[in-house]
């Protein structure tokens, strides 16, 4: 008898903040292998809003440019329409498992298994069964504000599994080890490079791997809990 193959998990892809869905596929094309991208069933998502500022990227890649919120001092603005503009989304091309995030996608993407389980939003799709965060940080870092929707998102330690890439480079590091702890067990994956989707050498590719492996046998056990 043919095996039966197996569902790839399904990840929604949030870029960083001036770039698109696009841009952060293009981003991983080139940094990370096949053997990996070919594991995951990515949809990139744009941003709910236009950028309203000039950002690098604008040197290197086309327009449009999307933002998924705004911040002014220690303010962060239009954070509940992201969230909701997410799960809308999240509703017409899901069922998705997992959500993938960079730089501004990462911190949307970090508060999101922790919102759904206070059930302030994210209740009208499956729970997040896992997270990839790269070069994210949470809300209320210094220098950052903190949207009332998130508040609690940190309130308990977050069981969801988790995947976190850190750059030696990175401006805000220690900020990002933080968000670390707030996960039970978290993988984490330390680059020599800066804010950026970072090249995936032999060993990371071996460790995210293995973490796509562990979050098949989640969701395979979940549905066969379900079932019975």
């Amino acid at each position: 008898m043919k095996k039966k193959s197996e569902k790839k998990p399904r990840v929604l892809c949030l870029h960083g903040h001036g770039a698109s869905g696009e841009i952060l596929k293009k981003e991983m094309e080139l940094g990370w292998p096949q053997i990996v991208l070919e594991k995951l069933d990515l949809v990139f998502l744009n941003g709910p809003f236009l950028l309203q500022d000039k950002v690098d990227s604008h040197d290197i890649f086309h327009p449009p440019y999307y933002e998924w919120f705004q911040k002014d001092s220690k303010e962060i603005y239009h954070f509940e329409e992201c969230v909701q503009y997410v799960e809308a989304n999240m509703e017409k091309y899901g069922p998705f498992d997992g959500v993938l995030g960079f730089s501004q996608g990462a911190i949307v993407t970090a508060t999101m298994p922790g919102m759904q389980r206070e059930r302030v939003v994210l209740t009208k799709i499956p729970n997040i069964k896992f997270v990839i965060i790269i070069s994210g940080f949470k809300f209320g870092a210094p220098e950052f504000g903190c949207p009332k929707l998130a508040a609690n998102a940190y309130s308990s330690p977050i069981e969801c599994p988790s995947l976190h890439f850190i750059g030696e480079k990175e401006t805000k590091k220690t900020s990002e080890e933080e968000l670390v702890k707030c996960f039970v067990n978290p993988v984490v994956i330390h680059h020599p490079e800066g804010h950026k989707v970072p090249n995936l050498d032999a060993e990371s590719v071996k460790t995210v791997i293995a973490f796509i492996n562990k979050v098949k046998k989640i969701k395979m056990a979940l549905q066969g809990n379900s079932k019975m």
